[in-house]
């Protein structure tokens, strides 16, 4: 076949399906409808000659002349996506709005080093901070969120995950509780109710990414506790991190969170923080995005500006 006689539009379908392994989702993803996918494959199948798809309970399973093709098609879309991108961008006069997708923790803990940054650097651009969308994946594939930066547990091979930090936990009480008054032990710890950010696990998509939501230690207190014949009891259970601080710090209650988060609110003289006197499993904070937009410039110098100011912290 010769390249003039193909729409190239099709070959895009190809590597979404490729990757999607679904004709609705490759729809989602193109912004087309299931039976445009299905009538592109068709087109594609007559000027391949092959069937490059076949539909099974899983989804649409690659033949092996997909697989064989997949790879060099992808890297060639990409070449041409990257030439056709307007190959300056200046930070100091660049008005580029980034969409990054996190929560407190970041806002509070990463941000203020971000924004110095990007004052001193690059003050025309415009960091857009949100929570996690319901259409996430839909929306990191389209380009309308650039970063995530949250814990994941997992997520499909088109993205990356760079870890910005590795986060360790401290308990938190009030300023001028009773805990503050002598070394920490399990005991002690036990002896007044515990505020717990809700522990679950959210599957983004499908094939999902699936991100941690709670800040708990994956059970580390819980078997030190068992060990010792000691149980805890729990007074509130809060729905973000920030919550329980808040309701710590009007409280009698404890609470276990990110040590970087508690040591700024000691600084600030609303809570005092507390060593555990266990073993604690640190926290890998991470950085999400999807790997072709590399070949993006403003987004290869904004992942800098992101793992710069988190390894300053």
């Amino acid at each position: 076949m010769h390249l003039s006689s193909l729409d190239l539009n099709l070959l895009r379908v190809f590597d979404v399906l490729l990757e999607e392994r679904s004709v609705t989702r490759a729809g989602t993803r193109l912004g087309l409808t299931p039976s445009a996918v299905s009538h592109a494959l068709s087109r594609l199948r007559y000027h391949l000659g092959d069937e490059l798809f076949q539909r099974d309970g899983q989804g649409m399973q690659p033949t092996r002349r997909a697989m064989e093709i997949g790879p060099s098609l992808h890297a060639a879309l990409l070449q041409l996506q990257s030439a056709l991108t307007p190959s300056e961008f200046d930070p100091a006069t660049s008005d580029r709005r980034f969409n990054i997708v996190t929560g407190s923790y970041a806002c509070a803990v990463m941000m203020p080093a971000v924004v110095a940054e990007l004052q001193a650097r690059a003050p025309g651009v415009i960091l857009e901070i949100t929570e996690t969308p319901p259409d996430l994946l839909e929306q990191l594939d389209s380009g309308r969120v650039d970063f995530v930066m949250s814990l994941f547990d997992s997520a499909p091979d088109r993205f990356a995950r760079d870890r910005l930090m590795r986060e360790g936990l401290a308990w938190v009480v009030r300023a001028g509780h009773p805990l503050t008054e002598a070394p920490a032990t399990l005991e002690r710890l036990v002896s007044v109710p515990h505020v717990v950010v809700a522990g679950r696990r959210e599957a983004v998509g499908n094939p999902a990414i699936t991100v941690r939501s709670s800040w708990e230690d994956l059970g580390a207190f819980e078997g030190e506790l068992a060990k010792r014949g000691l149980r805890r009891r729990v007074g509130v259970v809060a729905p973000d991190t920030f919550s329980a601080m808040t309701i710590v710090a009007r409280s009698e209650m404890a609470a276990l969170i990110p040590r970087r988060f508690a040591l700024l609110s000691a600084q600030s003289g609303r809570l005092a923080l507390i060593e555990p006197p266990y073993e604690t499993r640190p926290v890998d904070v991470t950085l999400l995005y999807r790997k072709d937009r590399l070949a993006e410039r403003p987004m290869a110098w904004m992942r800098d500006v992101l793992s710069d100011a988190a390894a300053g912290i």
